[in-house]
């Protein structure tokens, strides 16, 4: 049963290992779990899970692969209290059953599954046999079945359920949703080059304390230029469109880039870049700017990031489109954008997208393989991956 439960962690991209594995199994040898599916569940997280952003996704795992076993440690059942083992049984066991162990009977006969037409609604509070509310199965929300599963919901206060499996206290540490400014803040933290650059105006402890040293004790303080990240970045964020369902990622985004890199420059285009970018300067105002232009005052030693859904007509690539100001590109937006990546280098790509639907939209197939793969989706592992790309 464990190699088929390693298997289905593998299966759900959960970075396993065999040796991790063994370490899981020599756990249960010694005894740590118990025979408890909550004491094996922690067990597991601890021998198996490496990182906390993976808490979530083995979490679902988990609950998949044991949603319907129910295991329960042995000295439990000595204190179940009789009143409830004789109900139990007697709405579960036949009466003669119950005369051969003395046992009262229900009398009350089960209640017959009513269909969709039937005029009488049966109330979910009431079944016996059926998932729902109230209902004696081990699985579904309220139920009373002592080993229940609870499937999402508020607790009824009875606390029975096993586990909540699907309640995933670590959700917001998957790498693969969209995150807050704060875990973007750390992912984009890979691409920061330190040097000390300007005036002097920080203390130099180190070099303080050597220099007094050889200076037989009398103090000799020394000063350093503060130690800032030299990484300069620009960012062009599509806008408008089917982008509006993805403000919010891209405002986090940029809430955390501005925060983390002092040389930072962005500007807007819509669904391709082509021969203009521009800036909003207020509600109403805006600003254009060549292409040309950028490339000539950005230089070479700049980081581009491009952040968008990459969902358009392909035409916009591969033909010449209406430029801005009601003017015709000569160019289509293949060519603007070979010549962008041309100019600069150390380039990747952010889309909000999902990533498992990437392939049903033809134009980002297209603008992948112009960025040569340089596509990743804006969540947590997406952006750390992006960053280490930039940072090469």
């Amino acid at each position: 049963m464990l190699i088929d439960f390693f298997l289905h962690l593998k299966e759900r991209r959960l970075p396993v290992s065999t040796t991790e594995y063994l370490s899981l199994l020599e756990a249960l040898a010694a005894g740590l779990a118990n025979y408890s599916l909550n004491d094996f569940y922690a067990l597991a997280r601890i021998c198996l899970v490496k990182n906390e952003a993976h808490y979530d996704k083995f979490d679902l795992a988990f609950g998949d692969y044991f949603r319907n076993i129910s295991a329960r440690n042995g000295a439990d059942m000595e204190i179940l209290p009789p009143e409830w083992l004789s109900s139990v049984a007697g709405r579960l066991l036949s009466a003669e059953d119950c005369a051969m162990l003395d046992i009262p009977a229900n009398d009350k006969p089960h209640e017959e599954e009513r269909l969709p037409g039937d005029e009488a609604e049966k109330t979910p509070d009431d079944s016996n046999l059926l998932i729902g509310n109230g209902g004696n199965s081990p699985l579904g929300q309220g139920g009373v079945h002592l080993e229940g599963i609870r499937i999402d919901g508020q607790s009824t206060g009875n606390r029975s359920a096993i586990k909540a499996w699907d309640s995933r206290q670590f959700q917001g540490l998957d790498d693969e949703v969209e995150l807050g400014t704060r875990n973007i803040k750390m992912a984009l933290r890979r691409l920061r080059k330190f040097a000390r650059e300007g005036s002097p105006d920080e203390l130099d402890l180190d070099g303080t304390i050597a220099s007094t040293a050889r200076n037989a004790g009398w103090l000799d303080l020394k000063m350093r230029p503060e130690r800032r990240n030299k990484v300069k970045v620009l960012i062009l964020f599509d806008t408008g469109g089917s982008m509006d369902s993805h403000i919010k990622q891209c405002e986090e985004l940029f809430s955390a880039a501005r925060t983390e890199f002092k040389h930072l420059e962005y500007f807007y285009f819509h669904n391709c870049i082509s021969d203009t970018v521009w800036r909003y300067n207020g509600p109403n105002l805006l600003s254009y700017y060549p292409l040309h232009y950028l490339m000539h005052k950005y230089g070479k030693d700049y980081k581009l990031i491009v952040v968008g859904d990459a969902s358009m007509s392909p035409s916009e690539l591969s033909e010449a489109v209406e430029g801005y100001h009601q003017q015709t590109s000569q160019e289509s937006g293949e060519v603007w954008l070979r010549r962008l990546l041309a100019h600069y280098r150390h380039a990747v790509w952010l889309n909000p997208e999902q990533e498992r639907y990437w392939h049903l939209t033809e134009s980002i197939q297209m603008l992948r393989s112009l960025m040569e793969h340089r596509m990743y989706p804006l969540t947590l592992g997406g952006i750390d991956q992006a960053m280490k790309r930039l940072s090469k």
